[in-house]
């Protein structure tokens, strides 16, 4: 009996170093903004002007997509998130959670978008120069574009597929 306790107790223990691991991992996942080593601590925009508007209207929503699938979070608007290093990250307005959705761009892929609209923003914080492009439905060229430090706005109405590379 006394080694069953033993054995409970040290299981015990070890699950609460693992969590306290856990748990102090995850506050630091909060940091202030800054420009760490890893990626840019980014801040979302406000929420699109009448996107309270559409949401009280009970108009039918559906959430923005991209294929091949891609990294994606909800962020609150005003609220943080990471575009690590080698990214092109996308935010795009998700009208069913009332959030932006930001995708994260790594593997070189040409993704084609579903349920994007409106005004959105984009950061380029790729590696080794590479050029990005927007198309429209019929496979043309909208913007090309390098990496840049900053945010920049764009209206993803006439986008439907972004190339990271």
């Amino acid at each position: 009996m006394r080694h069953k306790r033993s054995l409970i107790g040290a299981i015990s223990a070890l699950l609460l170093v693992l969590t306290a691991g856990v748990t102090a991992g995850s506050a630091q996942a909060a940091a202030p903004l800054d420009q760490g080593g890893a990626g840019q601590v980014l801040r979302t925009p406000a929420a699109p002007a009448g996107a309270a508007v559409a949401s009280a209207q009970g108009l039918a929503a559906v959430s923005p997509s991209v294929s091949p699938s891609a990294r994606s979070e909800h962020v609150a608007p005003g609220g943080t998130f990471t575009c690590n290093s080698g990214e092109l990250c996308a935010a795009v307005w998700d009208p069913t959670t009332a959030n932006w959705e930001i995708f994260h761009f790594y593997t070189c892929n040409r993704y084609y978008l579903s349920n994007w609209g409106g005004t959105g923003y984009y950061w380029d914080y790729q590696t080794g120069n590479p050029t990005s492009t927007f198309y429209d439905q019929s496979g043309n060229v909208i913007k090309t574009f390098k990496p840049f430090s900053g945010m920049r706005d764009q209206n993803w109405n006439p986008v439907w597929s972004i190339r990271n590379c």
